[in-house]
């Protein structure tokens, strides 16, 4: 299936440094987003860090007999340890750590991959859903019951993650196999987007412009206008070839 794609990044109004990192595989096989954090610029080079192991690792293991699922799981754990073997060579950044969402497309299957809570979206005709699922507090409380999504859109402990890379104690790789079909949309993006826009919103932006350049840029544009107080990361991929 023919696929057309754009990413774009964005520091947004209020921060000073682009702790988000993002690759597009020119081919097309795979996307990451990455969403760092950590004082001292770690945040900055946590999510490079994990997007070059990331992508490193898929581009030597493409053609490996392990399964995409596999070669999937062992991308980020090498993203983790790569993070972890520069913490302790820059103590200064021992608090870093970084988010990733990845897709790719190997074997005629769509996989995901995902630590933290950038997420991977798929819209199908007029519907939106997400596809991943936060590794975040409130998120855990949504399907608790302990609070509802929009008390978690204002919670003030909406951006404390439960999981990401750079930890020892990692232990949650969310790896899904993805259904897709000509006319499909993927936005993989940063929090920095859902932030700012409702669900409605980025579907409204994805559904109204095709071109996947100027859906990229419209939505980093609207979280913009909505505040930008993050920054911003998307990658739109268009599944029938027309975007």
């Amino acid at each position: 299936m023919k696929r057309l794609f754009k990413g774009i990044t964005d520091v947004g109004l209020l921060r000073t440094v682009n702790q988000d990192d993002y690759y597009v595989d020119a081919e097309g096989r795979f996307f990451i987003v990455a969403d760092g954090m950590g004082g001292h610029a770690g945040g900055q080079e946590a999510s490079r860090i994990a997007t070059e192991a990331i992508r490193e690792y898929l581009d030597i293991h493409w053609d490996f007999m392990d399964s995409s699922e596999i070669i999937l799981e062992q991308a980020f754990l090498e993203a983790n340890q790569a993070i972890l073997k520069d913490q302790r060579q820059h103590p200064e950044r021992s608090d870093m750590g970084t988010t990733a969402v990845a897709v790719m497309f190997r074997n005629e299957q769509l996989w995901c991959a995902h630590v933290g809570d950038s997420r991977l979206y798929r819209l199908r005709g007029a519907k939106l859903e997400q596809i991943t699922e936060d590794h975040t507090w409130v998120a855990l409380a949504i399907r608790t019951g302990e609070i509802t999504p929009d008390q978690a859109r204002v919670h003030p402990w909406r951006h404390v993650l439960a999981q990401c890379l750079g930890r020892d104690d990692l232990r949650q790789i969310d790896i899904q196999p993805i259904q897709v079909q000509s006319g499909d949309r993927l936005l993989l993006c940063s929090d920095g987007l859902t932030e700012e826009l409702s669900d409605h919103l980025i579907a409204s932006h994805l559904k109204s412009i095709r071109a996947c350049e100027k859906a990229a840029t419209a939505l980093v544009n609207a979280a913009k206008d909505r505040g930008g107080r993050d920054n911003i990361t998307v990658i739109v991929v268009a599944m029938d070839g027309r975007g």
